[in-house]
């Protein structure tokens, strides 16, 4: 029998609520690994301890609560843009998100009374979290942000290392080994044990697969990536857009002098981000032909509102030598409350509601090589953000994290890029409007970035793509079933010793 926790009531509750609050130190960009086993130990204990499985889920719940509440903070950020309109929401902003998901919480704290105590629990809670929050693409449109597997993103080589697997069962099986080694502690010796050795066997396999190279043998582009650093207020701003424009244009000319000065025959792609048009541009035969010359003969990629038939997208567009639109992706994934008002609520919370694409697909325009494109919040979305039987040569996003501030927003949308990245084996260009820009490898590399809040330009060689991941082929259906059996062996019968 392991000591039960000292608190009741309401304090018992506080503890809950703070345990998983706590816990949120383990998202990007602080990455505390140490406090997830202490973290999930006090919900794994409190829900042992619990009188009822009402109780038990009311903790989960708490346990939810302040886990999102403190990894989404940075929401409240976006409220305070346009508080004037928005100023009653500000207190609710990142609570009421984490209302929405907590209850997931409570699936693993409920589950894991189902079996008995010891190993089958161990696995019952590890694999019912996992499976709640893989759930979590079905609420809205989807909001799988901050899945524990993100902790292991920590910057360098050692977060580089960390998340290999991920190519072999996303992020979604970083979250069922973290929560299966964390929780494997509690059994004493033997845990703590077998915890080191999946470690140690997980970091040496990590180390040989970065250590052993196997790239394509296909040429990218060389990107011209330009961050304008261009506030929110400002983009709300018509009198200053003229100004926004032309400082795009500017830092454009100058990467592009750059990419040119490298030499070889290598095709030349600018990419603007989410925003950097301040207009509607495939109406804008002008504003065109600045980005054209601007370009000085490459394609570029730009972010901009697009309205077809009285239906508004989000959207990227490809601007070519002649000025023409090559080809436009719509953004189909759009982010409730944002560019969209979920069913349930019965007022209007948003001026206007975007239209979602018709879903992924991989362009292939000369020039562009074969790009899978994505816009803001598509790169969440583990094991879709690759069209079916498309499988493009390099990904790229383009995004506006202004709205977040210097927060941890930013940084967290980053590392699901980066994540991505390693689960398909591909090149990963990000493009922020305020930062943080970057372009990783297909195995997480970052080879570049820009800073966030600073006007710059990164000029670099795509790199090449690494075979087909088996994530890749097998998608997310392969940390589900993992998490599955995780299950169906807590419900396995003990093996019976003989008198």
């Amino acid at each position: 029998m392991h000591p039960k926790l000292p608190l009741h009531g309401w304090r018992f509750c506080a503890l809950l609520l703070g345990a998983g609050a706590l816990t949120a130190l383990v998202f990007p960009p602080i990455c505390f690994l140490p406090i997830l086993p202490v973290g999930l130990l006090v919900l794994y204990r409190a829900a042992e301890d619990a009188s009822s499985w009402k109780k038990a889920a009311l903790y989960g719940f708490l346990f939810g609560l302040g886990l999102h509440t403190v990894g989404l903070y940075w929401l409240t950020n976006a409220i305070l843009t346009r508080v004037h309109d928005f100023w009653w929401v500000l207190p609710f902003a990142a609570p009421g998100v984490a209302c929405i998901i907590a209850p997931l919480a409570a699936v693993p704290a409920v589950a894991c009374r189902l079996v008995a105590p010891g190993w089958r629990r161990v696995f019952m809670f590890a694999g019912s979290w996992t499976l709640a929050d893989m759930a979590r693409v079905l609420i809205f449109s989807g909001f799988p942000w901050n899945p524990l597997g993100s902790a292991l993103e920590l910057p360098g080589l050692v977060g580089d290392v960390l998340i290999q697997p991920a190519s072999l069962v996303g992020v979604d099986g970083l979250t069922l080994a973290l929560v299966l080694i964390a929780l494997a502690m509690t059994q004493l010796r033997r845990g703590v044990v077998l915890s080191g050795l999946c470690v140690i066997i997980a970091g040496g396999w990590s180390a040989w697969h970065l250590g052993h190279h196997r790239s394509l043998a296909i040429t990218n582009p060389r990107i011209v990536v330009v961050q304008g650093n261009v506030s929110e207020d400002q983009i709300l701003t018509r009198n200053v857009r003229v100004g926004n424009f032309l400082r795009y244009l500017h830092l454009t000319e100058e990467g592009v002098h750059a990419a040119q000065a490298l030499g070889d025959d290598r095709p030349i792609v600018v990419v603007w981000p989410e925003s950097g048009f301040p207009g509607i541009l495939d109406e804008d035969a002008t504003a065109r032909d600045y980005i054209a010359r601007a370009a000085g003969g490459a394609l570029a990629m730009i972010g901009s509102d697009r309205e077809d038939h009285g239906h508004w997208y989000n959207s990227l567009e490809v601007v070519d030598p002649t000025a023409s639109i090559a080809a436009i992706y719509d953004k189909s994934r759009l982010v409730p409350f944002g560019e969209y008002k979920p069913w349930i609520i019965p007022f209007n919370l948003l001026p206007e509601t975007l239209t979602p694409g018709s879903g992924l697909r991989t362009l292939g325009t000369p020039g562009l090589g074969r790009v899978g494109p994505m816009v803001c919040y598509e790169v969440v979305f583990s094991g879709a953000v690759v069209a079916k039987g498309q499988r493009p040569n390099w990904l790229v996003t383009i995004s506006n994290d202004a709205w977040y501030g210097n927060s941890a927003g930013p940084r967290q949308h980053l590392a699901t890029g980066r994540m991505r990245a390693v689960e398909e084996g591909l090149p990963l260009v990000f493009a922020n409007n305020t930062g943080i820009s970057a372009l990783f490898d297909g195995y997480g590399h970052e080879v570049q970035r820009i800073t966030w809040g600073r006007a710059d330009k990164m000029v670099a060689n795509i790199p090449s793509p690494l075979p087909e991941t088996l994530f890749g082929h097998l998608g997310r259906h392969f940390p589900l079933i993992l998490a599955a059996i995780c299950v169906v062996v807590a419900f396995l019968p003990r093996r019976r010793t003989t008198p």
